[in-house]
């Protein structure tokens, strides 16, 4: 993508035109925001198959391997912009943690508030010569308002939310400078003087997984980076992600996306290429 930013409302038109001009498996060089106000669709993140249906937002963050299959009932909204022009937003935060960052949206006024906004920012597109300044300010808050209606979601009492959201991100910062170390749970819940009970259901809260399982992802998303950008061995990225034996690395990566280190890179390159 050569422009910083762009905006396109899914039609039932643009529809008809992807599936005239199907796309395969590619690497984005952008961010991207799907906004589902009707219909579904099927998306495929490194190799991982999920379908999504309305209302929904989903957020691919730069450098996944990634597909859609539309359906001809979906409608909403794309965003795609590069990382500089909204750089360190909480959903770019959070996908370091999730392999997809898939939000459901509550059946309320919220899909509105985004549909009405997503209108706004393509008029101002639209211009032109539009203003990338009030663009970036108005995406910013798109993106704001998505992770307030996520932690709306989240199933605590009014009165424990922002602590839990707090704790948990705090706990995300923590898992950043050490994951790449041979920790567990324990470790961690020492850090945050916490039980690792209370810091399982915090993760649970907030990320619908338990601590051991935000840290495998973590490490695994790093394992896919280092195969498809280094030419480090399979055992050389295992052992820099805590793995101590290559057997154990392949087993766990094998497990979470059905194939291979080896697999994953032979077919990572080849969609490059």
């Amino acid at each position: 993508m050569e422009k910083l930013f762009h905006i396109f409302e899914i039609t039932k038109e643009l529809v008809e035109t992807i599936h005239d001009k199907s796309e395969g498996p590619h690497f984005h060089d952008f961010e991207e925001l799907i906004i589902v106000t009707e219909g579904s669709l099927e998306h495929y993140i490194d190799f991982q198959a999920e379908v999504i249906a309305a209302p929904f937002v989903s957020y691919v963050s730069l450098g996944k391997m990634h597909k859609v299959v539309i359906h001809n009932d979906l409608r909403g909204w794309i965003i795609n912009y590069q990382n500089e022009f909204i750089p360190d937003s909480k959903l770019n935060f959070y996908s370091n943690f999730m392999s997809t960052t898939d939000i459901p949206i509550a059946p309320t006024g919220c899909m509105q508030r985004f549909t009405g906004l997503c209108q706004i920012i393509n008029t101002e597109y639209s211009q032109e010569n539009p203003d990338y300044t009030t663009i970036r300010h108005l995406t910013a808050g798109l993106i704001s308002m998505i992770e307030s209606e996520r932690n709306r979601n989240i199933p605590v009492e009014t009165t424990l939310k922002n602590n839990q959201i707090t704790t948990f991100n705090n706990f995300l910062r923590i898992l950043e400078q050490n994951f790449r170390r041979d920790e567990g749970v324990a470790f961690y819940a020492e850090k945050m003087n916490m039980s690792e009970r209370n810091l399982n259901i915090i993760c649970k809260n907030n990320f619908q997984k338990s601590v051991t399982e935000i840290i495998e992802t973590r490490k695994l998303i790093e394992a896919k980076n280092l195969l498809i950008h280094t030419d480090k061995s399979v055992s050389e990225i295992g052992y820099e992600l805590g793995y101590n034996e290559k057997s154990y690395f392949t087993r766990v990566f094998r497990n979470k996306l059905s194939v291979t280190p080896s697999d994953f890179r032979e077919m990572s390159r080849a969609i490059i290429s």
